[in-house]
């Protein structure tokens, strides 16, 4: 199955883009797809073989879970690659222009959601942490 990819361009150099990206009292602040969905907390060991997890809950209590990966690759500020917990893969890049930052995120589909579901779901997230940084 192809990899989908999702990408935003942010009013801001790449070491602030990556600092946020990576800093797990900021995550909370934009990792969420919808506004009835909240990101409560958020754990990171900013090291290859360290892991990433994420709270992601619905606002109304309904439903929640942990969304937990491993860092495969850490390249500050320009390379990000993990391993989710159920064996997809990402990698997220940092690229400068000019003052500003392209964020990139390639990963696997998982298999019960539609791509265009997850492609959306992604990009949505992406584009919380661009209003985040921007706002």
């Amino acid at each position: 199955m192809d990899k989908i990819t999702v990408t935003t361009t942010i009013n801001a150099p790449v070491g602030t883009v990556w600092a946020a990206y990576t800093d797990a009292t900021r995550i909370p602040h934009w990792n969420f797809a919808t506004p009835d969905w909240h990101c409560p907390e958020a754990e990171v060991d900013l090291r290859v073989g360290g892991r990433v997890v994420s709270q992601m809950a619905a606002k109304d209590g309904s439903l929640s879970f942990a969304f937990g990966a491993t860092y495969t690759e850490v390249t500050p500020p320009h390379r990000l690659a993990i391993r989710m917990d159920d064996g997809r893969e990402a990698v997220t890049c940092f690229e400068a222009m000019q003052g500003r930052t392209t964020v990139t995120t390639c990963f696997d589909p998982e298999t019960q959601n539609p791509v265009a579901m997850q492609q959306m779901g992604w990009q949505a997230i992406l584009e919380n942490f661009r209003r985040y940084l921007e706002g």
